[in-house]
């Protein structure tokens, strides 16, 4: 795992550490000093940890004129030990909305499990993007399943042409309009 770093090509464009809105500006990062784990396997210290110990994540992108957010995530997500969905909202969440962030992406690929909890996050995440929306992008099947499973995927749009998004080779205005343009025709607008 400490070989996968979170998308770089983008870095040109957005900083979150150079981003005064950001929850991470001013985080200072190396490229040799590997400090975070998830158990036993040390991770790229170019991921954000968010104080958990088995989800961690990067802003990739925000664009606030938008009202949008490009969030990659790697590891496990564990509601059931660790409540990952509460330190994720109250951390980083919570501070995008409050800088009028409504549109999350969320870039999955890398999360290899999920363990459900409660609910209560994911409504209140839910209620707070009211005029906005939370896409998972390219989240392993299983771990869609396991969403589906507990119903938190009611919180969320995934699936579909979501799940396999080419968005990589894409500047992040074009993978947010192709989203959202998902969105509405899923939602009938």
């Amino acid at each position: 795992m400490h070989a996968l770093e979170p998308f770089y090509n983008w870095r040109n464009l957005y900083t979150a550490e150079d981003d005064e809105y950001s929850p991470f500006y001013g985080k200072e990062y190396s490229e040799f000093y590997f400090t975070d784990r998830i158990y036993d396997h040390v991770i790229h210290p170019q991921w954000d940890n968010i104080g958990s110990t088995t989800l961690f994540v990067k802003l990739l992108f925000v664009e606030y004129s938008e009202g949008f957010a490009v969030i990659e995530l790697i590891g496990e997500w564990n509601d059931t030990l660790y409540n990952d969905i509460m330190t994720f909202k109250r951390d980083i969440i919570d501070h995008l909305i409050e800088n009028g962030i409504n549109k999350f992406i969320l870039i999955g690929e890398n999360v290899l499990n999920f363990h459900s909890s409660d609910d209560c996050y994911y409504e209140e995440w839910f209620e707070d993007v009211e005029d906005g929306w939370i896409a998972l992008v390219n989240f392993r099947e299983h771990v869609i399943r396991e969403f589906v499973a507990v119903n938190v995927d009611q919180f969320f749009l995934l699936g579909g042409n979501l799940n396999d998004l080419a968005w990589r080779t894409r500047l992040p205005e074009e993978l947010y309009r192709i989203i959202d343009s998902l969105v509405m025709k899923r939602i009938g607008v």
